[in-house]
Order: C-alpha cells, then structure tokens, then sequence
C-alpha cells in the first residue's frame, strides 16, 4: 500500500511500478468527495478532487478506473497503465500529404479510422471555439486541408447558428477517408492530392482549415502557408491551423506530441512554429489567437469578423 506519501514521492513510486512492469496499481485514498460542512475536501498527497487524481495518471501514462467509496471516508481507485503510442503516429506521412500507402494508415478501421475527435471534448470544444472565431460568412468558400473523413467539415454545422450555404472544398491524400468524406457531405466537394501541389483554379476562399497537416514531414509548412496567404485567401479572410499537441495510445489521447526521433513531447518545437506562423501572418494584416489543447489552434483573421 502506498499510503502516508507525498505527491512527488508518490509519483515516483508508481512510475516504478510501472517501470519494472506492474499491469496495475491499487490506492486506497481519502475519498475527495468526503467534504466537510466548510466544503473542504479531504486532505490527501493530491490536491483537489477527483481532477488532481486524473492529472496524476495522465502524468503517468495511465488510466484510472472509476473510483470505488469504501466508507469512512476513504476510497479505492485503480491506475492502469495505457498501451503504448499508436502506431499511425510512426512514418512520414499525415492525412492530407506524403506517400499513398503512407496516409493509407489513416484509413485502417481498426487503428486511426476508430479516433471520433469530434467525440471527445479536449478536440471539439476548442475546434468550436477557435471556428467561432473565424467563423466563415454564409455562402462563403472554406477550404479544408487533410481533411480525412470530413471532422472539420461537420464541425460547422456543430456552431452556434451554423453558417448557411457553405461551399467547401476538402483536400487528402488518403482515398478511403475521402470517399467516406463525400458520402456524409455530398454537397461538399473532396479533391484527392498532395497539399503541397494544390490546384491554381482552386481560387480564393473566406476561410481556409489545416489541422495537423503542416507538421508533416512531407510538407515544407513555411512554404504552404505563404502560398495559401498569398494565392488562396480573400482579402478579409481567415486562417485556422492545428499543430498536435497530443497523440494517441491506443485511442486515447495524450497530452504533448512527440516529434519523430525524440524520446519524450518537446513543447518547444510547437512553439517555435507556432511564432513563427504568428510572426508571418501579422506582417501580412492577421490578427491571430492560440488556443486548444490536444491540437494547438491557431485562429488568423483580416477585417471584422461575424459574432
């Protein structure tokens, strides 16, 4: 029993644990929900209520089970660790760019074909936020980069008073998810190409959506998003990037994206992008916000925007 240690001790008995191959680790704890009448929470090595103990096992790697009261006070929980990283998150390419048996991947029902982002909180409350800020005009043009199985594109209709009359136009590399694509949004149109060789005749759009697709390795991102700006935006248009800030053990998301080649998430590669997108886009009249979790969004708009 792991009892009477403080948070920092704890944690590093549990990664222990884990390390030397424990499938799951037992806590009998103070019950968080034991509050006194000052509303107090009952003292314990995590702060908080149940929240502390969920960061505790992400921090950890692992998944607690749902607590079990033992009375007095006390409760039981579980942590058990998570599978390891998805193996779609190996290779060089992302929907939307690289090789065809690459983003294939992407397709497999039983791997990243499973993931229902707009399922989970940490992915759609954000999107929606970040959509609201660059909320397109009714009848506008949206361009929808890596667009997959169309997650972006459904996503509108998901706002607050979603915009009407919508003609979008959605871009992947990968065949599977795109003719899924066009079966939910018929109306839409899903071209399958790289997003490095984008069409002339696309023309210009009042909101153009890439997430997850400029940190491809297949893509050279300095050069995709001075090309969108400058050949495929409308004067008062808006941008909305995603950069991952997550990934996937198993299908559950995990906060921090690790960069192929390096053992652990480095927060400061995103970061180092996302100035750099930032920096690009003021220079050429944007006004730009950063939000979400899983993916970091960065929202870009010229000129007013609706809402």
């Amino acid at each position: 029993m792991l009892t009477g240690l403080g948070l920092a001790e704890l944690a590093r008995r549990l990664r222990a644990a884990f390390t030397e191959g424990a499938t799951a680790v037992e806590l009998e704890v103070p019950d968080p929900d034991a509050v006194d009448a000052g509303g107090a929470t009952a003292a314990g090595p995590v702060a908080g209520r149940w929240r502390g103990w969920f960061d505790l096992a992400e921090a950890l790697g692992c998944r607690l089970e749902a607590p079990r009261p033992l009375g007095g006070g006390r409760a039981a929980l579980r942590l058990v660790p998570l599978p390891p990283e998805a193996d779609w998150h190996g290779g060089a390419a992302t929907a939307g760019a690289g090789d065809a048996g690459g983003s294939e991947r992407y397709a497999d029902p039983e791997g990243f074909g499973a993931v229902r982002k707009l399922d989970h909180p940490g992915f759609l409350l954000p999107l929606l936020e970040a959509l609201e800020r660059v909320r397109p005009p009714d009848g506008g043009r949206v361009l929808v980069l890596g667009c997959h199985r169309g997650d972006e594109v459904a996503a509108f209709g998901l706002l607050d008073r979603p915009p009407v009359g919508l003609d979008v136009v959605g871009v992947d590399h990968a065949e599977s998810p795109l003719a899924e694509a066009a079966r939910r949004f018929p109306t839409a149109r899903f071209l399958r190409r790289d997003v490095a060789d984008l069409p002339s005749e696309l023309g210009r759009f009042d909101l153009v959506v890439a997430i997850a697709v400029l940190q491809s390795p297949a893509v050279d991102d300095r050069a995709l998003l001075r090309r969108l700006v400058q050949a495929h935006l409308t004067p008062a248009a808006a941008l909305l990037l995603g950069l991952p800030n997550g990934r996937f053990r198993g299908h559950e998301p995990v906060w921090g994206a690790r960069t192929r080649n390096y053992r652990e998430p480095d927060l400061s590669l995103v970061v180092r992008d996302l100035a750099a997108y930032r920096r690009y886009l003021h220079q050429h009249g944007f006004r730009a916000h950063v939000g979400g979790r899983y993916d970091l969004l960065l929202s870009a708009w010229r000129g007013a925007r609706p809402g």
